[in-house]
């Protein structure tokens, strides 16, 4: 299978090299030297590409699936931040008829994390007595704060707290890769969970799973959805 890079810092690498492990033949990568608004992703360089994974930055994303939707390429998209034109996306997935797969966080282990969470908090907010709380650290030039993973954990716990009125303290320093604390608070006892990441491989692993997964079908899907799925949970 062909895949190819919209993307070609870090995480590009890293699915880069985690792919041609994997089996993949890498086909076109595409930055903001070769890609600007989408001007790589043509017919002649996506021969033969069975999907492409976009780890660019946030005001690339539309024009990547502009180009993708009219040379019928599926996608997977690990870039966040470019979630208030998700209707417009949607619209051109649909209309082109490809697929793709977009989420706010690809790392397998936060998307356990995701389920872990909803228990808990569906089992803590029958009991009045506890406060939610939620914070996140990410490296200096992560540029969206609060992330879409502090956000989906959000979602979660508002939908068993719903009179909670929830911030998200976020803290953006250094190198680090991406860490979320969601704790349960009263006056006799804190419960709280915690997921760190190491290091980045987690994120591509999950975006070649999705990658994997996409090829051949139509319609927009969401990640944690893909990856629950996937695992029959």
């Amino acid at each position: 299978m062909k895949l190819a890079l919209l993307g070609y810092g870090k995480m590009g690498k890293i699915v880069e090299a985690l792919a041609m492990q994997k089996g993949w033949e890498i086909g076109p990568k595409l930055d903001i030297y070769n890609n600007a608004g989408g001007r790589g992703i043509t017919k002649a360089a996506m021969e033969g590409v069975d999907a492409a994974i976009d780890f660019s930055q946030p005001d690339a994303v539309v024009p990547n699936v502009e180009a993708a939707a009219r040379i019928g390429i599926n996608l997977v998209v690990g870039t966040t931040g470019w979630f208030n034109d998700l209707d417009r996306v949607e619209s051109l997935i649909r209309e082109s008829g490809i697929g793709m797969v977009y989420g706010s966080n690809f790392s397998l282990g936060m998307n356990l994390f995701y389920e872990i969470v909803a228990r808990a908090a569906q089992l803590i907010g029958k009991v009045p007595q506890y406060d939610p709380f939620l914070a996140e650290q990410h490296h200096r030039a992560k540029k969206d704060a609060p992330s879409g993973t502090a956000l989906n954990l959000k979602a979660i716990l508002a939908s068993h707290f719903p009179d909670k009125d929830l911030a998200i303290a976020c803290t953006r320093a250094g190198f680090l890769p991406g860490n979320h604390q969601v704790g349960f608070d009263c006056e006799a006892d804190t419960i709280q969970l915690e997921h760190r990441a190491r290091n980045r491989q987690g994120f591509a692993e999950g975006a070649i799973l999705a990658a994997r997964w996409i090829v051949g079908k139509k319609g927009l899907y969401d990640f944690h959805a893909v990856f629950a799925q996937i695992l029959g949970i």
